[in-house]
């Protein structure tokens, strides 16, 4: 009856062990030849690639997307590709005021109120804590000028939905 018993549990431990096998996805930065020698399940981890590599063949991809709801509701879609030859080969002098612009930690709480729902500058400068209305405004400016908000009345500003996906991503590239 006990060996019975203790059977019946190293089965149960086996199958629990190949669910957890099965649920784990590839670690970042592993390649398809290691994954599926390892026995992860390549497609269904990363069937955003797969989906890159069967529009675009084997060229060199980066592929960003996002569907995001917002706690205002608002809705943004967004997905792009790039060719990696093509995004080494491109000058980066310009991209670097764009990415510069999310390099100050006020304007980052802005940008953070702003997807929250927070719109207007005095309630940007109380939520985001900067003090003043014209330090809001002041870092407000970079941001517009850099394309990450867009004025859409007198003292209220808002992410173009177009922004949405491609700041989250940044931001969650950067936490990684």
């Amino acid at each position: 009856m006990t060996e019975d018993r203790l059977q019946e549990l190293e089965l149960r431990v086996a199958a629990l062990e190949q669910r957890l096998v099965d649920a784990t996805p590839a670690a970042p930065g592993t390649s398809s030849s290691d994954a599926e020698a390892t026995g992860d399940r390549w497609a269904e981890t990363f069937w955003a690639l797969e989906g890159v590599r069967a529009r675009r063949g084997d060229s060199s991809h980066v592929l960003w997307t996002g569907d995001v709801t917002l706690p205002t509701g608002t809705t943004a879609q967004w997905q792009q590709t790039a060719d990696t030859d093509d995004l080494l080969a491109a000058e980066w002098d310009g991209p670097a005021a764009v990415v510069g612009a999310l390099g100050h930690p006020v304007r980052l709480r802005l940008l953070q109120e702003l997807l929250r729902g927070v719109a207007s500058a005095a309630d940007l400068t109380e939520a985001a804590g900067t003090g003043s209305t014209g330090q809001t405004y002041h870092h407000l400016r970079q941001l517009v000028a850099s394309g990450w908000v867009r004025q859409t009345g007198r003292g209220h500003h808002e992410v173009p939905a177009e922004r949405v996906v491609p700041l989250l991503v940044v931001i969650g590239a950067c936490t990684r």
